[in-house]
């Protein structure tokens, strides 16, 4: 195997791949990524048999072949090499040779063979979505995922996919974020499949490098999305995800029309004396005005109050304020809507400008 490619060309595909490859494996060939030449095309796979990424890169010249060599260290002297550099990767042996002007390196391998693959089957159902409204469908409720709950399902997110929809859900038990996005197209079929963690991240940061459509299929076990320079596979989880409809509000009587600048600083300020632990924070809500207080083990208190749109009865709440900041850092509008009914009932937030998001936020005894 031998190829000549500039380090630009390399260099971002390559850190794509390698953000998949985990630093600590158990099996090493998993620290590598995959190097396989066909023609004038260098195809770039890495996994950690969770999560499956390849990165097509164009060469200047290619001779057939194909081996594994450690990521990290082959992404980190790629990094390193000066702008516009010509590299050069030969295989001699069990070696690989890294040559690029007066720099030269050789790197261990470990045999093509060795190196697992994701195992697709056919797929079920297939679309195509515009990569930057699919972007911000995954923003918009990425963050709500739990991070290690015993319940594994909720560590992801699911993702569903109808004739002329697509609709994402997350949720760590305590609150719930939920978009949806309206594709062209009118198909009975419906499909409903949780993504690991892992998997949305990496396609998130995926999404930030292409332009255009991408491809979106889905199997019985994965989900694959395609671009013109990569294609990411993540397994599916195997789960029942919570009846999501269920949880949200629909008798909320108390709707509040804030600032979202303000009442985001003013959420800021009153946290920094909240308990480290719970973040919890008193709402008080009265005709025209939000008040907010926070206090701590310490005996430290902070209080601050907010001009809202709002006429209706007194009611007083507590919520975790990290949870509503991170719906507030998501909502592009200037307002928020939030809809509240009493204090043991979750609160409904939402962006008066795009009606295809929602958020739920539960109470909080303080």
């Amino acid at each position: 195997m031998k190829l000549r490619v500039s380090r630009e060309a390399l260099l971002k595909p390559l850190q794509q791949v390698a953000g998949v490859v985990e630093r600590r494996q158990t099996l090493p060939v998993l620290s590598n990524v995959l190097l396989q030449v066909e023609g004038n095309v260098l195809s770039l796979t890495g996994t950690d048999l969770e999560v499956e990424m390849v990165g097509r890169v164009p060469l200047i010249e290619g001779e057939s072949g194909e081996i594994t060599v450690p990521a990290r260290k082959l992404m980190d002297i790629c990094r390193e090499l000066p702008d516009k550099a010509e590299i050069e990767l030969i295989l001699v042996g069990q070696r690989l040779t890294v040559k690029a002007g007066r720099f030269r390196s050789t790197l261990s391998t470990l045999p093509a063979e060795d190196f697992p693959t994701v195992e697709k089957s056919l797929a079920e159902m297939s679309t195509r979505i515009d990569s930057k409204s699919l972007k911000r469908l995954l923003d918009r409720t990425a963050f709500a995922m739990a991070q290690q709950d015993v319940r594994y399902f909720l560590n992801g997110m699911l993702i569903e996919m109808g004739g002329d929809y697509v609709k994402t859900v997350a949720t760590d038990g305590h609150r719930l974020a939920m978009s949806t996005l309206k594709l062209e197209g009118a198909s009975a079929d419906s499909r409903q499949v949780i993504l690991p963690r892992k998997g949305v991240l990496e396609l998130q940061r995926l999404l930030n490098e292409v332009e255009g459509d991408i491809g979106i299929a889905i199997g019985a076990n994965y989900l694959m999305a395609e671009s013109a320079d990569f294609v990411l596979t993540t397994k599916l989880v195997d789960g029942r995800f919570p009846d999501y409809d269920r949880v949200i509000p629909k008798n909320g009587d108390k709707l509040i029309v804030a600032d979202k600048l303000e009442l985001r600083q003013a959420l800021n300020r009153t946290a920094i004396l909240s308990n480290e632990k719970f973040r919890g924070i008193r709402v008080n809500l009265s005709s025209g005005v939000l008040q907010l207080s926070a206090n701590n083990p310490e005996q430290e208190e902070a209080e601050e109050t907010v001009s809202v749109d709002y006429q209706g009865a007194e009611l007083e709440v507590g919520f975790n304020v990290g949870y509503v900041l991170d719906v507030l850092g998501v909502i592009d509008s200037d307002t928020v809507k939030i809809t509240l009914h009493d204090a043991n009932s979750s609160a409904l937030l939402e962006d008066p400008s795009a009606e295809d998001s929602i958020y739920v936020v539960m109470p909080m005894k303080l």
